[in-house]
């Protein structure tokens, strides 16, 4: 196995050793809330956390935002992950939190459907109905509707280009500012590992394994795959917002993820792609200083991707 930043190393006890399968899905599902309740330092202070429900459907959304603001912010829709399988809205709370301590922006986390209970598009669909309740109600939010941004991480990542591609073919409201895939799990047509990637934390049977769940095991890799489930199987990439993709470089997914990001440069998208040496899927949970660095870099994105001004934070 290639060598990893030794500060991730304590980081390694708390991710996976063995991949997902249907007879240990329940205790998979507990195992990554595990791994995200200790993602982080303690709560931001001045950020609030409530739940809400999209009216007419049955998707729920966690926003944080500042306990105190003046006027108007932007928006963050956030996607978690968990392989399509697993996770909640409050996957990733505590940088959700800091997001908001930060840039003075509010966070709404998606409680999407899972799979396999729900499948393709349940999951699309519930992320489309939250950005649609997002400007619908931008006004009693106090959110700017023309400075939306959408995020998603893993199998989040995913369901973000999806909803991308969906806004703007859709073009029902003012497009995202920007779409931010952290190591995006966009292609179902799996690659085999190498001998460097795919050994540590996501391994190709999980990543199979989240997509049949999604689409069925007949559907996974044939041609009738939607670019709204899988976003590399999108033809054309053009009119899409400015993007960040950041990707592990020791990560089964590191090559679709490369492969998006060269396609997106040439349908003449705004670009920006970061691979982290000596990293896994997931690395962003601990403290390590590339960790750190990691986060440093999506808060960047962020504050430039919705115009933020560093006087414009809380």
């Amino acid at each position: 196995m290639t060598a990893i930043d030794p500060e991730l190393e304590p980081l390694l006890e708390r991710m996976p050793t063995r991949p997902f399968g249907a007879d240990t899905l329940e205790a998979d599902r507990a195992g990554m809330r595990a791994v995200w309740s200790g993602a982080g330092p303690p709560p931001a202070d001045g950020v609030t956390r409530s739940e809400r429900r999209v009216p007419g459907t049955d998707v729920g959304v966690v926003v944080f935002e500042p306990a105190v603001r003046t006027g108007v912010v932007p928006a963050l829709l956030f996607i978690h992950g968990g392989g399509f399988v697993g996770d909640t809205a409050d996957n990733g709370a505590p940088f959700n939190r800091r997001i908001v301590a930060e840039l003075g922006i509010m966070v709404v986390s998606v409680d999407y459907r899972l799979a396999p209970e729900a499948r393709y598009p349940s999951q699309i669909e519930d992320c489309y109905a939250a950005l649609r309740w997002l400007h619908s109600e931008a006004a009693e939010l106090g959110v700017d509707p023309t400075r939306i941004a959408a995020e998603g991480v893993s199998a989040g990542g995913a369901l973000a280009a999806a909803l991308a591609l969906m806004a703007r073919d859709k073009a029902e409201f003012p497009p995202l500012v920007l779409q931010s895939l952290i190591y995006p799990m966009l292609d179902d047509r799996s690659v085999a590992p190498d001998g460097v990637t795919g050994e540590i934390a996501w391994f190709r049977e999980s990543n199979d394994f989240g997509w049949s769940c999604l689409l069925g095991a007949d559907a996974v890799g044939g041609p009738d795959v939607s670019p709204y489930a899988a976003p590399a199987r999108a033809t054309d990439l053009s009119g899409l917002p400015p993007t960040y993709i950041g990707a592990a470089g020791l990560d089964l997914l590191v090559y679709q993820d490369l492969d998006y990001a060269t396609r997106l440069i040439a349908a003449g998208v705004p670009t920006r792609v970061e691979v982290y040496p000596r990293t896994f899927h997931g690395f962003d949970v601990g403290t390590a200083r590339v960790s750190e660095d990691f986060k440093r870099s999506r808060l960047a994105v962020l504050r430039r991707g919705l115009g933020i001004s560093t006087g414009d934070a809380s």
